[in-house]
């Protein structure tokens, strides 16, 4: 059996089904901060932060009726605590649906979840381990 390869470089590309997709490139860009990348056409947007890749593909068929989509959720790296709470109050004040508020977790990260246009759980989070110095 093969050794494992060196570590990846963690997670840094995901790609959503949407719909509607304007409407998620507005929450995204936006609200979020991200820009866009590539638009190849009208169908697909991609988007970065700097150091990830969120592409957007207009669903051709209601979510619901796609079968295996099995995402959780995705999340946003906040430099500072502190940064939650603006976000949180950022967001509300932009209409953004709210499914959990701000709270610490006990592994002292500190995080919110809210929805994008689409439905897909977003968690904006501040996670020591990953929180520059």
């Amino acid at each position: 059996m093969a050794e494992r390869p060196p570590p990846t470089m963690g997670m840094h590309h995901v790609a959503l089904f949407v719909d509607p997709l304007e409407a998620c490139e507005h929450f995204y860009v936006e609200l979020l901060g991200m820009a866009v990348e590539w638009r190849p056409d009208e169908d697909n947007v991609y988007l970065t932060g700097g150091s990830d890749n969120l592409a957007l593909h207009r669903a051709q068929q209601p979510i619901k009726d796609q079968p295996g989509q099995r995402l959780d959720h995705i999340g946003f790296l906040l430099r500072k605590i502190d940064d939650v709470d603006l976000w949180h109050q950022f967001l509300v004040d932009h209409s953004v649906t709210i499914v959990a508020k701000p709270r610490t977790h006990r592994d002292g990260a500190r995080s919110f979840y809210c929805l994008d246009p689409a439905g897909t759980r977003v968690q904006v989070i501040w996670h020591p381990p990953l929180a520059p110095d």
